[in-house]
């Protein structure tokens, strides 16, 4: 690659270096990570010309989105990128021993994840640990460092009663002890002001010789004056975001701080007419996601409070959105940390980030504190995502996991080797070693995609929401779609209305699902869409669910919409009150569903993968 040597030379040379992030975090930030593939690479060769030091491409939380909402492979995006982006470093987001998931994976899951990423594409892996617990940390390093590829390991920023700039130092000389060839001071959530990185930054540099790389959000308004004091005390790196999707709750613009440094012992040399061209090329692919946008992603100091990484607050947005309880976005913020505090001040960052943010949702939404913990959240308390900075709130430890010790050996030393198991139970699924892998961190998701796949039937879900007319005319959103059951000459079809795109020419465009085999439809108004025509075509509605309501006190219901994972019990089993007999994932979390009564199973309603809500009974218990 053209620039091999350049993390070389940022060791005795004041030019600043760049990593662009609009192809991973800035997106994940700003857009809840929905930007598809096919828009990454129409930019992809205009960023390879630039002379970055890296892009970050992957990880984080574009693999679960990828998945999830846009029915994409994620290993079949990194290969495209690589073969779009030839002369430039690709990065990746590694979470230590939680890989690209929310829980921590056996050994051998995390050595081949990373064989695998480096295989296709990957030349630097920056790896973090939630809680800075450098034990999490020594598997992940040792996979990436036997790839031959550039090992960043970085500290996770933030404040507390329990964070220090000496702890951070004595951490990242750990790192090095590990084998890392570059440190990355990762501030998730704005909270770096200038003096504390001029500060932090120079306590390293009196202690190491590595390369330091500076990874903030404009969440607080402070990052690019963070950056400049941190160049200025020997910083070599910076994460930036070009303009059109950059700031706010993403990185700073690229070209402001090109401009920035011209003419400085820490000019970039980057070109900013060529910045320019893609800042105007990535404006154009951003109004394509504008239901994504969240009022959430602005300059906000309640940051420094809350303390929410940028990526955490446009999908917890988008989450409470999905929950219809947008309006309690405050109250959140105001549990948020508070909840924080009785973990023991973790760094907010995936995926502790999404274990505190989503309790903290659940505290509120379910109007008292602790009454449906998730399964992570017990987890977490049960010390299996490794020593949190700080002490537990005891009270809150006991209402998560009873009497139960908590465990204080690594955590993954208690996991069994997983792959050979994943790899039969996905017997005539998996087309390969990556598919295994995707099924061992979203196994829902992944079963889910894979038949999809089989079938050709992968389809993203709509850039547009639903018309304002859909509503006028009967038609729900498109978070809740109309079904139909019609009948033309006798043929009945199963039709969904998906969606709508903007009008052009006087039409609209509408996304129908017939048989589960997607069409688009161009017409004036809906009711095109849905005729009545006597004797040609009848339409019935279909009910969007055929649960009954909940009325006895065994009748067993969840706390909040989302989507079944597993089903604990049979028909006939016995259970006493308080035992969990399935979980539902909502906000990319598992929560627990528990008998409400002691009793015998008397009837199971639903399935893995059914979408669930509140208002829908789920199991019949009877008592004996």
């Amino acid at each position: 690659m053209a620039l091999k040597k350049n993390g070389e030379k940022a060791k005795n040379n004041k030019k600043t270096f760049i990593t662009d992030t609009v192809l991973r975090d800035a997106h994940q930030s700003l857009l809840a990570t929905r930007m598809r593939t096919s828009d990454m690479v129409e930019v992809a060769s205009l960023l390879d010309k630039v002379g970055y030091w890296s892009l970050e491409v992957w990880g984080g939380a574009t693999f679960d989105a990828c998945l999830r909402f846009l029915k994409e492979d994620p290993w079949e995006r990194l290969k495209l990128l690589r073969k779009a982006i030839p002369n430039t470093r690709l990065q990746m987001l590694l979470r230590g021993q939680n890989l690209v998931g929310y829980r921590h994976y056996a050994d051998d899951v995390v050595k081949k994840f990373v064989e695998r990423a480096a295989q296709g594409g990957v030349d630097v892996f920056r790896i973090f640990d939630a809680l800075n617990d450098t034990r999490n940390l020594e598997v992940a390093m040792a996979a990436a460092k036997k790839t031959k590829a550039t090992v960043e390991g970085a500290i996770c920023y933030t404040t507390s009663p329990v964070h220090t700039h000496e702890g951070f130092v004595k951490m990242a000389l750990a790192l090095e002890g590990m084998g890392a060839d570059v440190l990355c001071i990762k501030d998730m959530a704005g909270l770096l002001t200038p003096g504390a990185a001029y500060g932090l930054v120079e306590k390293l540099r009196e202690k190491t010789k590595l390369p330091i790389h500076m990874h903030s959000h404009d969440s607080s308004g402070l990052a690019s004056m963070s950056y400049l004091k941190a160049i200025e005390a020997g910083a070599n790196i910076i994460d930036t975001a070009i303009s059109s999707m950059g700031s706010g709750t993403a990185q700073p613009p690229t070209e402001s701080l090109v401009a920035a440094l011209k003419d400085t012992p820490y000019d970039t040399g980057l070109d900013l007419a060529l910045l320019t061209e893609i800042a105007d090329r990535v404006r154009t692919i951003r109004k394509k996601y504008k239901r994504f946008e969240s009022e959430y992603t602005g300059i906000n100091t309640r940051t420094l409070v809350a303390q929410i990484p940028g990526g955490m607050i446009s999908n917890l947005a988008q989450q409470l959105k999905e929950q219809n309880a947008l309006d309690r976005m405050e109250d959140v913020l105001k549990e948020l940390p508070v909840v924080r505090k009785e973990m023991g001040y973790p760094p907010l960052v995936t995926p502790t980030s999404q274990v505190v943010g989503t309790q903290a949702t659940l505290n509120v939404l379910t109007g008292e504190r602790y009454k449906v913990i998730t399964s992570e959240t017990k987890n977490y308390f049960k010390g299996l995502y490794g020593t949190p900075p700080g002490r537990i709130d005891e009270s809150a430890r006991k209402k998560a996991i009873g009497d139960e010790k908590p465990i204080k050996c690594r955590p993954a030393d208690l996991l069994e080797p997983e792959l050979d198991n994943l790899a039969r139970e996905l017997e005539g699924k998996a087309r390969s070693v990556e598919d295994i892998l995707t099924y061992a961190l979203f196994p829902v998701v992944a079963l889910e995609f894979f038949e999809q796949r089989e079938k050709g039937r992968l389809e993203p879900e709509p850039l547009e929401e639903m018309a304002p007319e859909a509503g006028e005319k009967g038609i729900t959103p498109h978070l809740a779609p109309s079904e139909f059951n019609i009948t033309v000459h006798g043929e009945k079809y199963r039709v969904k209305v998906s969606g709508a795109g903007h009008k052009s020419e006087g039409k609209r465009p509408f996304f129908l699902k017939i048989d589960d085999r997607l069409e688009e439809v161009m017409v004036e108004s809906l009711q095109e869409v849905i005729p009545t025509t006597a004797g040609v075509i009848e339409a019935e509605s279909i009910p969007q669910s055929v649960r009954p309501k909940p009325k006895k006190e065994g009748d067993v219901i969840t706390p909040v919409p989302g989507k079944v994972t597993s089903i604990k019990v049979d028909a006939g089993d016995r259970v006493a009150e308080g035992d969990t007999v399935l979980t539902v994932e909502a906000m990319k979390m598992e929560n627990e569903v528990h008998s409400p009564i002691s009793g015998v199973v008397k009837k199971i309603l639903v399935k893995i993968g059914d979408s669930v809500n509140p208002d829908e009974t789920l199991m019949e218990v009877e008592k004996e």
